[in-house]
C-alpha cells in the first residue's frame, strides 16, 4: 500500500507501463498493473497475469469507480491497471459546448 499524491510517477513491475497520479484519495491505495503492484523502480522481468492483460494506452486517463483516483498513462504497456483490486476504466472525454 502506498500513499499517493498528485505528480507521483509509478512504474509497472511486469511490463513497460508508467503512470503519473493526477488525483488521489486520502489514505493508502495499492495500484497494480498486470496483476503486480506498481512502484518507483524498474521492471523485475515477471510476466503479466493473463487476467490483467488488457493493456494501457499512452495519453489516456484512468479512473476508479467513484472518481477519487485519476492517473495518466505516460508510457503504454501490456498490463491493465487496478486500484485495491478494482479495475480502472478509461476516463471519458467531456463534450465541449457547441459554438455557432
Amino acid at each position: 500500500m502506498t500513499t499517493l499524491s498528485a505528480g507521483k510517477r509509478l512504474k509497472s513491475a511486469v511490463c513497460s507501463t508508467e503512470i503519473m497520479v493526477i488525483a488521489a484519495p486520502d489514505g493508502d491505495v495499492e495500484i497494480t498493473c498486470g496483476g503486480s503492484p506498481m512502484g518507483d523502480g524498474a521492471t523485475n522481468g515477471g510476466a503479466v497475469d493473463p487476467g490483467h492483460a488488457e493493456g494501457t494506452a499512452i495519453g489516456k486517463r484512468y479512473v476508479n469507480a467513484d472518481g477519487s483516483l485519476e492517473v495518466l498513462c505516460v508510457k503504454a504497456g501490456e498490463g491493465s491497471l487496478a486500484a485495491d483490486g478494482d479495475a480502472l476504466a478509461v476516463k471519458d472525454a467531456k463534450k465541449l459546448p457547441k459554438t455557432d
